[in-house]
């Protein structure tokens, strides 16, 4: 019987990276591969809305174009750090330090390490126990390959890395890659063998080197911050996490909205500015609501906004959450970046127990 797996592919557009998250939905304990310093929230909403447990970053290399999001999982959930081991003392931080043949299990689930080095000395490929998916950083891309030109790089050793320890897979094995710039999400051995312009075809290792060596690519525009951050596993400087607001616990979900809890507006409604975004009738209806809070429909929040006071952060909420999600959008249009959404709105506040007014 065939294992089941949960697989989502993320995407950072700034630098073109794909984060992989991969969980047993048996134990819900999951990895997560080349996670991005800024797409860090995102990442861990993911992983809280469908209630993982993150055991381990694994990134294929130290990368030249971002920053790795490792620390900053590690600090919010206690997630372990998985790095090639062959960078010696360049990283720090690290509490995995693989190399070929090492296993990284997640429940039910193993990845098997295979160093593919070339791209960098410590380049590594994680494949998947099935051998249906192989997650090749900058090795092998999708109809391309890494540059060899700068971090110990060298064009022979990756025609080895990628004929020996990748195009060995079965031609139906997926490939997903670290990087694409033209909007491809996966391939596979068997296309990449036969279509890849670098190494695919009759291409031998004269022709590979010959393309590789003759690329004249600019310098990466992050390695002088990407590389020394990622040295340092994506630690910032001042050793500090950063936040969503500075007013409150506030969180970001996977879809982009931020949101509070019910129970710290309730113990802080002094501190904040209630804005109820429901229909009028709705206001004193069976769910009530919050006391001194400003009511304003949805539908005429934009053009109501300078009826809004500005001097404490806002709260929006309606009854599930959904309208007043809206209304932070609509708020932050116009200027009013300090506002979150109530999270689960009014039901949420009434489930709850917490006070309610009524005409």
């Amino acid at each position: 019987m065939a294992k089941s797996l949960l697989f989502r592919q993320l995407f950072d557009a700034d630098s073109s990276t794909y984060t992989y998250l991969l969980a047993d939905p048996v134990s819900k304990e999951a990895v997560l591969i080349d996670p991005v310093f800024e797409q860090h929230l995102r990442d861990r909403a993911l992983i809280e809305e469908l209630g993982l447990s993150l055991i381990a970053t694994l990134d294929t290399h130290c990368h030249a174009d971002h920053v790795t999001g490792a620390w900053l999982m590690q600090q919010a959930v206690g997630s372990k750090i998985g790095i090639s081991g062959r960078y010696g003392d360049m990283v720090q931080g690290a509490n995995y330090l693989l190399d070929h043949g090492d296993r990284v299990a997640f429940g039910d689930r193993t990845l098997e390490i295979r160093a593919t080095p070339g791209h960098t000395d410590g380049c590594i490929t994680y494949v998947l126990d099935d051998h249906s998916m192989a997650f090749t950083g900058d090795c092998l891309l999708i109809r391309g390959a890494g540059r060899c030109d700068f971090q110990q790089g060298n064009a022979h050793t990756m025609y080895a890395s990628i004929t020996e320890q990748i195009f060995s897979l079965p031609d139906y094995c997926m490939i997903w890659p670290a990087h694409d710039y033209s909007g491809r999400t996966a391939s596979s051995v068997g296309e990449e063998k036969a279509y890849n312009p670098r190494i695919g075809g009759q291409a031998d290792e004269t022709d590979f080197v010959g393309y590789m060596e003759n690329l004249g690519l600019p310098h990466p525009k992050k390695i002088d911050i990407a590389i020394p951050a990622n040295c340092l596993c994506g630690r910032p400087e001042d050793g500090k996490m950063p936040t969503i607001a500075d007013w409150g616990p506030v969180r970001l979900t996977y879809g982009g909205v931020k949101e509070i809890d019910p129970q710290w507006v309730a113990e802080n409604l002094g501190q904040v500015h209630m804005l109820d975004v429901r229909a009028p009738e709705e206001f004193n209806a069976e769910l009530g609501h919050i006391g001194n809070a400003q009511l304003v429909p949805l539908g005429e929040l934009e053009g109501r906004v300078s009826e809004i006071p500005t001097h404490q952060p806002l709260v929006a909420v309606c009854k599930s959450g959904r309208r007043s999600a809206q209304a932070t959008v609509i708020l932050k249009k116009q200027g009013l970046k300090e506002a979150a959404s109530l999270r689960g709105g009014m039901l949420s506040w009434n489930e709850a127990n917490l006070p309610v007014e009524k005409a």
